[in-house]
């Protein structure tokens, strides 16, 4: 039997758990769903210093912060992994590993997972060293030497963030070419802390508790040789976890949902909020600015089509 709330929230991360205070303040039955860790992203930062009004904490407290916050207003959270939703005349369905919802509104909240290196001491080194976000962390490095991957516009403009604060930036491709735009590669390759090592890849991250260096490979030769570094920035692009929502709503090409300034969808009813959306900013502050809107939105949603009689 299908279990009924006014709005159901997949993903458990920043956005998430924004829109489900939000919601629940709302006098709203709502349910969270996530099948993994309450955060999402953010509970692997070691150290969140750029969130207004905290000087700085952990990534997995903060998320434990306001999943108590949301859940003293009323939030219920569940721990399942959302298969599907089918539209239901004027409801949703949403499909889990175990037993189904349904809501007046579902706001998605499910975030992007970063491309990896898949490479030994990758996973281990999260959090210690092995990054995926200069914004967040590049000043925890200062005066030390950094590794930065990808050739693209996130690797320069990241890569160019942490050249503020660190002593130096080794950008590692895979290619001789870069394949961001071309006023950022002026800028990085002008800029007296990059240096550029071409048509290499990392093939293993190095360290025990915190990153030490990193192991190079270099295509063409078949070399292999050990760069000292204090900590790696991976930008290899990200994937938004949206492909059971593909029939359902208009996506980019990279799979984003498109959503207007409001979060909704091209689907009545469905909101879309935080790293899932299209252009997105990919960060902590804005994801939760992204879940108020969406449950303010989706408020206003069930009010106006499901009057109380």
């Amino acid at each position: 039997m299908d279990e009924d709330y006014d709005i159901v929230i997949v993903g458990g991360g920043p956005a998430g758990l924004a829109a489900g205070l939000y919601a629940a303040r709302a006098r709203r039955r709502t349910v969270l769903l996530e099948k993994g860790v309450i955060g999402g992203q953010i509970s692997l930062t070691e150290r969140v210093e750029n969130y207004p009004g905290v000087e700085a904490i952990g990534g997995f407290d903060l998320a434990q912060t306001m999943l108590r916050q949301a859940e003293s207003s009323g939030l219920e959270t569940h721990y399942k992994a959302v298969l599907g939703l089918e539209r239901l005349n004027s409801l949703w369905r949403v499909t889990t590993d175990d037993g189904d919802y349904r809501a007046k509104a579902v706001i998605i909240t499910s975030g992007a997972d970063y491309n990896r290196l898949d490479v030994p001491g990758e996973e281990r080194l999260i959090g210690r060293g092995v990054s995926y976000c200069a914004t967040c962390d590049a000043p925890f490095f200062a005066g030390q030497e950094v590794a930065v991957v990808g050739g693209g516009d996130s690797a320069l403009d990241e890569g160019m963030f942490a050249a503020r604060h660190v002593a130096k930036v080794y950008l590692i491709h895979r290619r001789q070419e870069l394949r961001a735009s071309r006023i950022l590669q002026e800028r990085a390759l002008a800029d007296p802390k990059f240096e550029f090592i071409w048509n290499t890849v990392i093939t293993e991250v190095l360290g025990e508790e915190q990153v030490n260096g990193v192991r190079l490979l270099d295509l063409p030769t078949s070399e292999e040789r050990v760069l000292p570094v204090a900590g790696v920035f991976v930008f290899i692009g990200h994937h938004p976890n949206t492909t059971y929502l593909r029939s359902l709503v208009s996506m980019d090409e990279g799979g984003h949902i498109v959503v207007n300034e409001w979060m909704e969808t091209d689907a009545p009813g469905l909101f879309a909020a935080g790293d899932a959306r299209q252009n997105s900013a990919r960060q902590l502050v804005t994801a939760t600015g992204d879940g108020a809107t969406a449950a303010i939105a989706a408020e206003r949603y069930i009010s106006d089509r499901f009057p109380v009689e």
